[in-house]
């Protein structure tokens, strides 16, 4: 089979249950996954945050592009659109010891990341990001790494609005955890962004949002 008669991989089509949940809580078990990812402190509304993000897209269209040149391609290989933006959120140890129900998103701990497919290896990876840090140097590439996450038992569920309107349904998912009989780990949690906050509106935002569980 040649790579112009294989199909593409769409997360949209091929992987809903994980990207695409409906807007009520559910349980799911998300296995494995490797990413690309840079790690951060302080207020997403800053002005350095997104810069965070630039540093991750170079190299993940460097793999994707570079990828589709390759031959003889690597074992496993399709061609795939490139994943959405997650981060797992925190707040700092400091901030944990004091922290009462109000957030100063200036205590905020972020791990940003895209999801990479199973054929690439960290090797590749390596050199990719080589690749990038000559097109398009910038210091934030230094922090950038290849990791495999696991966020097992979870529940899930899309919210729409705002991202200062998810304590709402934080609690909406909390209260369903409870009625199955599991409990929230912390209030350490995964974001998936299926819209681009710089050109949806904060109302029509999707933001899929993820907490890992144990039993109760």
């Amino acid at each position: 089979m040649t790579k112009a008669s294989m199909k593409k991989h769409e997360w949209r089509k091929h992987e809903k249950s994980i990207y695409l949940p409906k807007a009520k809580p559910e349980v799911i078990d998300v296995p494995a996954y490797q990413y690309i990812t840079i790690s951060g402190q302080g207020n997403p509304n800053g002005e350095d945050f997104p810069n965070y993000i630039a540093a991750l897209y170079p190299v993940a269209y460097a793999i994707k592009m570079t990828l589709k040149k390759l031959d003889p391609a690597p074992a496993g290989y399709v061609d795939y659109t490139v994943y959405p933006l997650e981060g797992i959120w925190d707040i700092t140890d400091e901030a944990k010891k004091t922290y009462d129900g109000t957030l100063n998103k200036d205590d905020l701990v972020f791990h940003l990341m895209l999801r990479q497919p199973d054929f690439v290896t960290a090797a590749f990876f390596e050199e990719m990001l080589a690749l990038a840090k000559k097109k398009k140097p910038q210091p934030l590439l230094d922090q950038v790494k290849f990791e495999t996450i696991t966020d097992g038992p979870c529940i899930q569920m899309l919210h729409v609005g705002p991202y200062d309107d998810e304590p709402a349904t934080f609690k909406r998912m909390e209260d369903f955890a409870a009625s199955q009989g599991l409990i929230r780990t912390s209030k350490r949690h995964r974001e998936i962004y299926l819209s681009d906050f710089r050109k949806v509106a904060p109302e029509k935002l999707k933001t899929v949002l993820r907490f890992k569980t144990v039993s109760a």
